[in-house]
């Protein structure tokens, strides 16, 4: 039965997990997932995909904005709004994850969403920026057939809790594949202590990339899978979103969620040409105001040679590690469009 990948007794790092080792352990984060699995045709056609959302806080993003910031690993990906998001360095939407060709009719339901309840956007103030991240899921999902719809964005984000997040071949990661086997939606979390002072986390992925299970199975489960996945290798993508409610700026998040690249490399990747690595992310520590008469803004954030940054340095990264480990393990085996089915991973215990 599909479960995190400590419950097949495999550990990964030396930080405490929280709670739901969970991006929503990080407090006030909300995930929401709808998932697409039907037949379209009787000539194998079939939709095998979905969309997934999470949103900083469920309150209104775009009135009381976090700081966010996001770093390419290797470009092949077709993300919106992350130009924006670097530039200023907030995050007013929520972070939207799709198929390649779904990330147009995912765009237009986040943006009618948070149209709908905010009503000055494009009128008495500016515009909004709207973040979504893709991979591609057309081996198992007829991606041509566009089934993603304005509806499931909007859906996703109403729907979005912060109870422990559904993992595996959920939401947006319905069709996507991590190593030649089932992959998908995956998270974990660590918590960071100093003295008196506690700060979580929280990590989620979107894992479809990898091609040999050898150094996975040599790494972490000390046996040889018993046979190789018969999927043809592709470059692949991942998209890596990271919560903390560490008090960070836009720069120093930055330089946390950079090191989610070397949790990436540990599962043995190294970005490859056609690959989309991408990270987003983004701290809850404090809520950026849309409209201020103040000319000076003031926050806290943390000093930047005190100790607690290497263990956020280490937590970004032992996270994101086991995020994609549990993308594997907790993801079932799919059909999808014209009979393709990708096998769950065979993971054995230690």
């Amino acid at each position: 039965m599909p479960g995190k990948i400590r419950d097949r007794g495999i550990s990964i790092g030396t930080l405490p997990v929280g709670e739901k080792n969970c991006i929503t352990d990080v407090a006030d984060v909300c995930v929401g997932h709808m998932t697409i699995d039907e037949a379209l045709t009787q000539d194998g056609a079939y939709a095998c995909t979905g969309v997934t959302a999470i949103l900083p806080h469920k309150g209104n993003l775009f009135q009381q904005k976090v700081t966010g910031a996001s770093y390419v690993l290797n470009g092949f990906g077709k993300t919106t709004g992350l130009i924006q998001v670097n530039e200023l360095g907030v995050i007013e939407a929520p972070i939207m994850l799709t198929n390649t060709f779904g990330v147009p009719a995912v765009t237009q339901g986040a943006l009618q969403y948070m149209l709908d309840m905010n009503h000055d956007i494009g009128q008495t103030t500016g515009t909004i920026n709207i973040i979504v991240g893709e991979c591609n899921d057309s081996y198992l999902n007829s991606i041509r057939a566009c089934s993603v719809t304005p509806e499931h964005a909007i859906e996703a984000i109403r729907i979005a809790t912060n109870d422990v997040a559904q993992e595996g071949a959920i939401g947006a990661g319905k069709g996507m594949m991590c190593f030649g086997y089932k992959g998908g939606i995956g998270s974990s979390s660590r918590i960071v202590h100093y003295e008196t002072i506690t700060y979580t986390i929280g990590c989620m992925v979107l894992s479809n990339f990898g091609q040999s299970t050898e150094f996975l199975a040599q790494r972490y489960v000390e046996t040889a899978v018993s046979s190789q996945s018969t999927i043809p290798p592709t470059d692949g993508s991942i998209i890596i979103v990271l919560a903390t409610d560490a008090p960070l700026s836009s720069r120093q998040l930055t330089r946390v969620i950079k090191r989610c690249g070397i949790g990436l490399g540990r599962t043995g990747s190294h970005f490859s040409h056609g690959s989309g690595d991408i990270v987003i992310g983004f701290t809850t520590a404090h809520c950026i105001p849309h409209i201020s008469n103040q000319l000076v803004e003031t926050r806290t954030q943390l000093r930047e040679d005190h100790p607690i940054m290497n263990q956020l340095f280490t937590a970004a990264a032992e996270a994101t590690e086991e995020a994609i480990l549990n993308s594997l393990s907790q993801a079932i085996t799919t059909v999808g469009r014209d009979g393709h089915k990708v096998e769950a991973y065979p993971f054995f215990e230690k």
